[in-house]
């Protein structure tokens, strides 16, 4: 399929490009997930995981006298000593925190052996992380990157920056076509591009495959996971969980590439690289304490990352 394809032609096949129809659409069932520090007990972000979100920063608001109910915790001893009566600093959750989405719309996302393209699963999932923060009243920006371009939005509230964001993630993922060479950006340098622009405790969410991650990345990953919450999606093909073995033929509906799966040196090739990755990945969780996340293709994002989120048997 070309890439000046329009992102708003009838023609699109969703399993292989991303509409921004589609992408709008998704803001309904967003409502079902929360990116709060409050999870359901299932939840990947739930506090009895490794890992966990700190949520927005408080705000001083007041000092009072103690009521009834109050939480100890909130006692100002030291004004409290002064004046004889028991006072409590009062504090406010902040609004408007600052959220970046990476999405990642290269060529190596355009693959997928069962129901959509790696690219379309990953717009699918920033598209509702989106709407979600959105609608719970969070600013969101960040960076839309291909091969060799990368559109980046500064974070803002409200639906007119929201749909500005969808709309590039839609246009990335309809310039997609089997032809296109690999380019010049890899994850590396947006994970790079992201600490230095992440604010402090921001929420930081990136969308990839991760392929060709490196572990130079490592300094710029464990910055955002100590500046605030960072959270990493990989999408993932379950050809990636076992290879079959016979050759395989990828399209793209008008151009196709052929793979010998039966050749043991290009096996071995493959399967060593998707491991490193995973390995790489699952340690810088562990270490820093960060939530991995991982879809596949098989299905639609939405009921994955319901499930991720703690919603047992959603559809």
């Amino acid at each position: 399929m070309s890439s000046s394809t329009s992102h708003h032609s009838p023609a699109l096949d969703p399993r292989i490009h991303a509409s921004l129809s589609d992408l709008r659409a998704l803001a309904g069932p967003a409502r079902r997930i929360s990116l709060l520090p409050k999870q359901p007990s299932g939840s990947i972000l739930n506090g009895r995981h490794t890992s966990r979100l700190r949520g927005r920063g408080l705000n001083f608001e007041e000092l009072r006298s103690y009521l009834p109910g109050d939480d100890p915790r909130t006692i100002d001893w030291r004004v409290t000593a002064r004046t004889g009566t028991p006072h409590v600093r009062v504090y406010t959750e902040e609004r408007d925190r600052p959220s970046l989405l990476l999405v990642d719309q290269r060529v190596s996302m355009f693959f997928g052996t069962v129901y959509a393209m790696k690219s379309v699963i990953a717009a699918q999932a920033a598209a509702i992380a989106a709407h979600r923060l959105v609608a719970q009243g969070d600013r969101v920006g960040g960076l839309v990157f291909g091969d060799d371009q990368i559109r980046e939005h500064r974070a803002r509230r409200g639906s007119r920056g929201l749909n500005r964001m969808l709309t590039d993630i839609a246009r990335a993922s309809q310039a997609l076509h089997a032809g296109l060479p690999e380019g010049t950006i890899d994850a590396n340098k947006i994970i790079d591009r992201a600490a230095r622009l992440s604010p402090s405790n921001g929420m930081v969410i990136l969308f990839s495959d991760f392929n060709g991650l490196a572990e130079e990345a490592e300094p710029s990953i464990r910055k955002l996971a100590h500046r605030g919450d960072l959270i990493l999606v990989q999408i993932r093909d379950p050809a990636d969980r076992t290879l079959p073995r016979h050759r395989l033929s990828v399209s793209d509906g008008s151009l196709q590439a052929d793979l010998d799966l039966t050749n043991p040196a290009l096996r071995a090739r493959i399967e060593t690289t998707l491991q490193a990755r995973l390995n790489t990945l699952n340690t810088w969780s562990a270490k820093y304490g960060i939530p991995l996340m991982r879809l596949y293709t098989d299905r639609p994002a939405l009921p994955q990352m319901l499930e991720h989120f703690g919603h047992r048997g959603a559809k």
